[in-house]
């Protein structure tokens, strides 16, 4: 367990990052909402009490227990899958930020639930998504999120529980006297490294391993973002490409847990920048029908990059906020399925409207999935002169 010394010092870093993130000062009377996981209560009482400290106007809610989803999803007819309760977009309309404070007690208790039934349960919560999406480009509410070890996530990475808080400790820099500091050099050194990348005028982006094949294409006014506040830890810097331009193929060597399911060895074949081929070493039917999702399920949201020389992370966590991150000897890649990020836009986010965003080629969708590659791998920027670059290789930015 992590000690209240420790907790004290994880609520600086998450009071941080949300300040970091909204890109202003917390202020007197904001809405902040608190959502957590059952074992993670002892932190969400002190965040809540540092949100009174502050003047703030703190709003709890508990995430449904993992017995209390099976239950949903096993048991609910279509009408209380789609059920949205009274209240949440009233919520979601005047939240100035949320925490979540990520804490599961199982990764795999929906495994044996029709996958489509959790897609069309998340299909039907996309207008809230879409609120708090809009409020963000608008400047008027943010996030941040974290996690709490628990006994199923060390057994997951198959670890003790002691190491597995050790990793999190470490990758969080919450073992330093002052761990905000530490953010907020990390945040400066990663700020240079992302006006460098946004700066190059790229026409693609050739990403090579043992098992990768793949371009990615940035699009039109776009900026490389990361380390915004957003994850704490957040290592990794990302753009949301222009999904039209997605070619080739995509491996995840690292296996992900989603929706109560545990998936291994995802390979995806693009072209034209949809997946035409999906494949898994196990869970590839849970593979498929997220991605049948909605109609931008198949598309590329986020293509992102992992400097080793921030990332403390050198262990499988069995979750994605650290496995996203993971430094290790190689670094990391990412791409995510589903919804684009705003904040990759060189503009005004606020001017993103439905019809920009599709002229540029952001993909929207109501799933929103994280795949890492740790392979060595080299990334070769295409310039639009014809001149290329390294940008990425074995794990450290080359710009």
């Amino acid at each position: 367990m992590l000690t209240e010394n420790k907790l004290g010092k994880y609520a600086d870093v998450l009071l941080w990052a949300l300040k970091t993130a909204k890109k202003a000062a917390l202020k007197k009377n904001e809405i902040v909402l608190i959502q957590y996981d059952l074992p993670a209560l002892k932190l969400a009482e002190i965040l809540y009490g540092r949100l009174l400290d502050l003047g703030m106007r703190p709003v709890q809610r508990m995430a449904a227990t993992f017995g209390m989803e099976h239950s949903f999803y096993s048991k609910a007819n279509p009408s209380q899958l789609t059920f949205v309760a009274p209240g949440d977009e009233e919520l979601y309309k005047n939240i100035n930020g949320r925490i979540y404070l990520h804490a599961p007690q199982s990764l795999t208790h929906l495994k044996d639930i029709d996958p489509a039934k959790i897609g069309k349960a998340i299909v039907s919560r996309k207008p809230l998504k879409d609120i708090l999406d809009r409020r963000e480009e608008l400047r008027k509410y943010s996030w941040t999120l974290c996690i709490i070890p628990t006994e199923e996530m060390a057994r997951q990475a198959k670890m003790p529980l002691a190491q597995y808080t050790a990793q999190v400790i470490k990758g969080c820099y919450l073992d330093k006297k002052d761990p905000v500091a530490e953010w907020e050099r990390i945040h400066a050194e990663v700020t240079a490294i992302k006006k460098r990348l946004s700066s190059l005028p790229v026409r693609y982006f050739h990403m090579e391993s043992a098992r990768m094949d793949l371009r990615i294409t940035p699009g039109e006014k776009r900026k490389w973002a990361g380390v915004s506040g957003h994850n704490v830890p957040s290592f990794e810097l990302f753009v949301s490409p222009d999904w039209r331009g997605t070619e080739g193929v995509y491996f995840a060597n690292l296996p992900s847990f989603r929706s109560g399911n545990y998936i291994e060895d995802v390979r995806i074949t693009f072209a034209q920048g949809q997946a035409v081929k999906i494949e898994a070493k196990q869970g590839s039917e849970f593979v498929k029908k997220q991605l049948a999702m909605d109609k931008g399920a198949r598309r590329v949201g986020e293509f992102s990059l992992t400097d080793k020389r921030f990332s403390r992370i050198d262990r499988f966590m069995a979750d994605t906020l650290f496995d996203e991150n993971f430094g290790g000897k190689e670094g990391n890649c990412h791409i995510a399925l589903g919804s684009s990020y705003s904040d990759t836009y060189t503009g005004d986010p606020a001017q993103l409207t439905p019809a920009v965003k599709k002229k540029l080629g952001f993909n929207d969708s109501a799933l929103h999935w994280d795949l890492v590659n740790t392979e060595p791998k080299t990334v070769t920027a295409h310039l639009i002169s014809g001149k290329k670059i390294i940008i990425y290789d074995r794990g450290i930015f080359k710009i």
